[in-house]
């Protein structure tokens, strides 16, 4: 394969040239409610090319491997039709390496069949657990992908990655009420992760059946602690996507908005992504632009010290590349993209964390939001009351509304008790998704946070 590539890259005229060539094999399972509604396994096998030309790109992409330098000299037209002035790509030192997947347990080797009885018990859990059980989505999935990436600079890369994942959603109703559940799991390197979640299923319907006799939140102004789940998800969607590099790039708002050095968060608050943890769903070791990944800090003790870029987004910024240049499949040109996003741990205990609140709410885990710039909104699966540093009743309706900005510098206590989500996630930008992400935080307290209710 690297042949192949490497005598299809000779020659061509353009400024900059790279070919991406995948190899791929999935399964996914589906039930709506306790039918399967889709069950199958693919393969596959296609590649890029993708050219600049004094700053216009030409991109090509193709589903078989004959005459590649037919397909690089198409990618090489197509960018001169797009150029303009010239071509920033920040440098990368060139580099040759082979990256194998550390699999403990590999979902190849387990039958589509056995796939199915597993999530058959899943199914059957969920809905034992109550006849207020309305409906649910259950799924599984898993894909196997082999990387081949070569550029005009040298570079040479070859990765291997398996990713499994299940979970679901659960939705109880009672008397016109309406509350659902929610639960995942995932792993780059352990199909046992699938195995023995039967419980996970009945506590994902448990949840919804209890919030339908849970108490309605109240709408106002309160301090409220996020635990793990819902803190990471804040931080990926609130915060991680703002400081994508392109986004900024192409945003002067976001540019005066997001100046580094200025201090932008509470003091206790440090804040980085990085593809160079060991079996998170966001990692690996070379982007699909062949830089390699290593730890990018966004946010030190509060002030802003780095974004995620791509080398295109790092050249025209004059800042270093991050390797942050990600594509979900050969389909689609890299863009730039968060991989595994996480709030560092604090000194503060959980206890303490609580103890110092009299009138709050405490938030777990999410059931969906959207965030549009610099504004937020997400729903929480559950939510408790807090009284005088303890935990109270559960709460249902429970949405955090606000500023990202304002609400990093209301963050008021970080605990010490750090966790990766183990659901992973799946991102959505560019129409690129669901692309495989980490995010990782421990217990926060916001001083301030808008609670939406009744």
């Amino acid at each position: 394969m690297r042949d192949l590539i490497e005598t299809a890259l000779r020659g061509h005229d353009g400024d900059y040239c790279e070919i991406r060539i995948e190899e791929s094999a999935s399964t996914s399972i589906m039930y709506r409610g306790k039918e399967l509604e889709d069950i199958g396994a693919t393969t596959g096998i296609g590649g890029n090319v993708r050219a600049a030309v004094k700053g216009g790109w030409g991109f090509v992409s193709f589903n078989d491997l004959d005459d590649l330098d037919e397909k690089v000299s198409l990618a090489v037209r197509q960018a001169r039709l797009a150029a303009q002035t010239e071509t920033r790509l920040a440098e990368v030192e060139p580099v040759v390496g082979v990256a194998g997947a550390e699999v403990e347990s590999d979902a190849a080797d387990v039958s589509l069949a056995d796939k199915k009885a597993i999530m058959d018990e899943y199914v059957d859990a969920a809905w034992s657990v109550s006849d207020k059980i309305q409906t649910s989505q259950i799924y599984y999935s898993d894909a196997h992908k082999k990387k081949f990436f070569a550029n005009s600079d040298g570079t040479y890369t070859e990765q291997d990655r398996m990713y499994v994942r299940t979970g679901g959603v659960v939705v109880a109703r009672d008397n016109g009420e309406v509350q659902q559940g929610r639960t995942s799991r995932a792993s780059t390197s352990d199909f046992n992760i699938v195995r023995g979640l039967h419980g996970e299923f009945e506590k994902a319907a448990r949840s919804a059946v209890s919030l339908l006799d849970a108490e309605p939140a109240k709408s106002g102004e309160f301090t409220v602690v996020l635990d793990p789940t819902i803190a990471s998800v804040f931080i990926h969607e609130a915060f991680g996507h703002l400081s994508e590099a392109d986004h900024v790039y192409e945003n002067p708002k976001l540019r005066d908005l997001l100046v580094l050095g200025d201090e932008i968060a509470s003091p206790i608050l440090t804040v980085a992504d990085s593809a160079a943890e060991a079996s998170l769903s966001g990692s690996y070791k070379y982007d699909d632009e062949g830089t390699p990944s290593r730890k990018n800090y966004l946010i030190q003790e509060g002030r802003l010290v780095g974004r995620l870029h791509s080398r295109e987004t790092a050249g025209n910024m004059n800042e270093p590349p991050t390797g942050n240049a990600r594509a979900i499949t050969y389909r689609f040109p890299p863009i730039v993209r968060m991989t595994n996003t996480s709030i560092e741990a604090g000194e503060t205990t959980f206890e303490d964390l609580l103890g110092d609140v009299a009138d709050g709410v405490y938030v777990v885990n999410w059931l969906g939001g959207q965030t549009a710039m610099e504004m937020f909104t997400f729903r929480a699966m559950e939510a408790y009351a807090i009284r005088n540093g303890r935990l109270a009743e559960p709460l249902r309706g429970v949405t955090l509304t606000g500023n990202v900005f304002e609400t990093l510098k209301n963050i008021d206590a970080v605990a010490d008790d750090f966790m990766w989500d183990p659901g992973g996630g799946g991102c959505g930008k560019g129409g690129q998704a669901p692309l495989a992400v980490g995010a990782g935080s421990p217990h926060i307290r916001v001083a301030k946070c808008v609670i939406g209710g009744v």
